[in-house]
């Protein structure tokens, strides 16, 4: 229980940077894509990762030099999903499953470290996206007004929460 609230401590304390944030970098480009033209390829990924998923519209995106697939959609069981895909030299790969959620939803330890953050905010939109490569969950809070990049991202990983200083990459 003591190694527990330690790790809590230190854990909130690192949430408390004197640094802002990074925002999140902008798309060089965006192109909607109508669900019916989504690639086969990216259509077959979505399937084998959400068995029963329903595509309902995607956007292709260019990123510093990456190509990416913002795949939206339903479930199987009907929570509103989006999947972001990474094109690589062996195909595509999911690197995040995001959905939205209520900022009351999130962990009290997430919200903690986020009010304890400089410029805390209350968010107006939170999505919750799970990271594929090492399950870190990433909450992206987005502060009113400003709709296009969240102003702060919350990772957590093996228990512990932190506030990103620089945007993550996907």
């Amino acid at each position: 229980m003591q190694r527990f609230a330690l790790t809590a401590a230190i854990t909130l304390l690192a949430g408390c940077s004197s640094e802002p944030p990074a925002p999140v970098a902008a798309p060089d480009s965006i192109e909607q894509v109508d669900a019916a033209a989504v690639p086969e390829e990216v259509a077959a990924v979505a399937q084998a990762t959400l068995p029963g998923f329903t595509i309902t519209e995607a956007e292709r995106k260019e990123r510093d030099g990456r190509v990416y697939y913002d795949v939206e959609g339903r479930r199987a069981d009907g929570v509103e999903t989006e999947l972001d895909m990474l094109q690589t030299e062996t195909g595509w790969r999911v690197v995040e499953v995001q959905r939205d959620i209520d900022w009351a939803e999130a962990p009290a330890y997430v919200r903690d470290v986020a009010a304890r953050a400089q410029g805390a905010f209350d968010p107006v939109r939170v999505i919750e996206s799970t990271q594929t490569e090492d399950g870190a969950v990433i909450y992206e809070l987005f502060a009113a007004g400003r709709p296009e990049a969240p102003s702060m991202e919350v990772r957590v990983f093996e228990g512990r929460a932190e506030v990103l200083a620089a945007a993550n990459p996907h």
